[in-house]
């Protein structure tokens, strides 16, 4: 798939921390891509087992669930490979071990284009504080791209004995929740997106779609699409020197394509980004989960 002018993409991998990250953030670029033809490996770095209010709930009935609940969501999307990692939900750091381990992944599928949420989000205005395994997978994803995965002598065994040769991606897209990033216009799958989020039944609260619509619409909105995804896009084999600068107001980037084969478009300044707390508010509302 030809993103831009810049960037062909034939793989991508999204790590994100739970089971249903990527299908409040992200979905509607994935099944984009994976109807283009981009094979898309969902790479999942705990196993979302303290996401429950209920005392009768155990962890590993929990994670089972969403074990399941996070397959079926894929296949909708068009996902190829789902890899659970297994790090338990809440206890998340980005340590040597859980940076490896994400390597590995990096390494055997080779994705062209890494999809995570960027670390330096932890606030938003509506008074959501960010999870902070949220913030540990953004920070190993920018730390498998430089040096886990892409450095022979970072992780020397998985060359030496897992046969794993370093990989550098071409891009890195970091989720921006609507702030000043590079708009992607998700308007022919946002109702797979939907779909695919709804069948997360252990998390969401029944307000859930409604907030993921609005977000997605006033992203959209500014980028003068209907429904729309934000990314930060950075250009990983790219010399410094010739990296895209921020244009002006106005100016296109080389961006995503739109449906129409025209480069996605610049969202607006920061009044008209959506807010995205309450978006992630949807799915711990109600005395459900928090993840």
């Amino acid at each position: 798939m030809r993103f831009s002018k810049d960037l062909e993409i034939e793989r991508a991998m999204v790590i994100y921390a739970h089971p249903d990250d990527a299908e409040f953030s992200v979905a509607g670029t994935i099944a984009k891509w994976a109807k283009a033809g981009v094979e898309v490996t969902y790479c999942m770095v705990t196993n979302g087992a303290s996401g429950s209010q209920d005392p009768d709930m155990t962890r590993e009935k929990l994670r089972d669930i969403r074990y399941a609940e996070q397959r079926k969501a894929a296949k909708i999307l068009g996902v190829k490979h789902v890899v659970f990692l297994g790090y338990e939900d809440g206890y998340l750091y980005p340590t040597l071990e859980v940076r490896k381990d994400v390597a590995r992944q990096v390494r055997i599928h080779k994705p062209d284009v890494i999809i995570a949420m960027d670390p330096r989000f932890r606030v938003a205005d509506e008074g959501y504080i960010n999870h902070p395994d949220h913030i540990a997978a953004g920070e190993v994803a920018l730390r498998t791209i430089n040096p886990d995965a892409s450095t022979r002598q970072m992780f020397p065994e998985l060359w030496r004995d897992e046969k794993l040769e370093p990989h550098k991606p071409k891009a890195l897209f970091l989720e921006t929740f609507g702030d000043g990033g590079t708009v992607i216009d998700i308007t022919d799958t946002m109702e797979t997106k939907i779909k695919a989020l709804l069948l997360h039944r252990s998390q969401l609260g029944p307000e859930a779609e409604g907030f993921v619509r609005d977000w997605n619409k006033r992203t959209g909105k500014s980028a003068g699409y209907k429904f729309g995804e934000s990314f930060k896009i950075i250009l990983l084999d790219r010399a410094p020197a010739a990296a895209e600068t921020k244009p002006r107001r106005g100016a296109r980037p080389a961006g995503a394509a739109s449906k129409d084969g025209a480069p996605a478009r610049r969202s607006v300044p920061r009044t008209s980004r959506p807010r995205a707390g309450g978006a992630r508010a949807a799915k711990r509302s109600g005395g459900r989960a928090r993840r």
